[in-house]
């Protein structure tokens, strides 16, 4: 075990090591025109992400499918919340096609949850995988898949098209649900990595730290995850996205980290990419 820091009021300010580069260069651009022409959205403008430069400028972005808004209202998420109007069939053959262009060796497709389709928009998420292997037959594809509200038929039909690997994130611990995922259940989730293993794929799942979490309670769900058939785990810091959504109890430290990561290590996961900056997409390549 490690010992945690006292939480102080000085201790809650952003440290050092969460620093950040603005995006900048030749491949930055190139990806943002390419985005912008295509009419995309992208999880790392959607949520915010503080690694978004560094992506962006190795050519490299995660696509989320299925508009750009969700029907759930997680209290971490800077993804908007409400009804979507958006249900564009052409969408997998412009993801295919932009993957195609930027060149990509491992892509990484998210999307928003569909609560208010018949289908939860399994129809085009399974398209999407079809048409980026249809365009690109030597890119690896890893999918972030939301719960489908266990409507496994649904489950099924998006992962029987193979992506090399499927993601769905915890995001949290048990006893945090109610408050961080309030439409989402832990058992749930659990039991769809489980189902998704079963189903031959290579499962990966995501933890935020720093919502107010035990390290035991870290540790729990680590357990969980390994014991219902995860092969890749990452652990990052939570950062909060706007003063409306839920603040940052603490800033773990890199130390902690490399704690995590080693204990996973440990356990038995595949791979475990555990640092402050760490996101589901982030070195997603590595985890083939």
């Amino acid at each position: 075990m490690i010992e945690l820091p006292v939480l102080t009021e000085e201790r809650v300010k952003k440290p050092s090591w969460l620093k950040v580069k603005l995006p900048t260069g030749e491949n930055y651009r190139r990806v943002r025109q390419l985005v912008d022409e295509n009419k995309l959205h992208t999880i790392c403008e959607s949520g915010n992400c503080p690694n978004m430069g560094e992506c962006w400028g190795e050519g490299t972005a995660t696509f989320m499918i299925l508009g750009n808004t969700c029907t759930r209202s997680c209290s971490f998420c800077a993804v908007a919340t409400g009804r979507n109007s958006e249900y564009d069939r052409d969408e997998p053959i412009r993801v295919a096609n932009a993957i195609k262009l930027m060149k990509v060796k491992h892509a990484v497709l998210t999307s928003v949850n569909r609560d208010e389709l018949p289908d939860k928009g399994a129809n085009v998420w399974a398209e999407t995988i079809r048409k980026v292997k249809e365009y690109c037959p030597s890119t690896t594809m890893e999918t972030l898949i939301p719960d489908f509200m266990s409507k496994w038929d649904l489950l099924y039909q998006v992962i029987d098209e193979k992506p090399e690997v499927v993601s769905h994130n915890m995001e949290t611990v048990k006893r945090l649900y109610r408050k961080v995922r309030p439409q989402a259940k832990y058992e749930r989730s659990l039991e769809q990595i489980q189902k998704t293993k079963e189903r031959g794929r290579r499962t990966k799942s995501g933890v935020m730290l720093g919502l107010g979490e035990t390290q035991e309670e870290v540790l729990e769900v680590m357990t969980d995850l390994v014991n219902y058939g995860c092969d890749v785990i990452t652990l990052g810091q939570y950062l909060q996205p706007t003063k409306m959504h839920l603040a940052v109890e603490r800033f773990v430290t890199p130390d902690e980290f490399d704690f995590y990561k080693t204990e996973g290590q440990k356990m038995g996961f595949k791979f475990v990419e555990s640092g402050p900056l760490v996101r589901s997409s982030y070195h997603a390549e590595r985890h083939i």
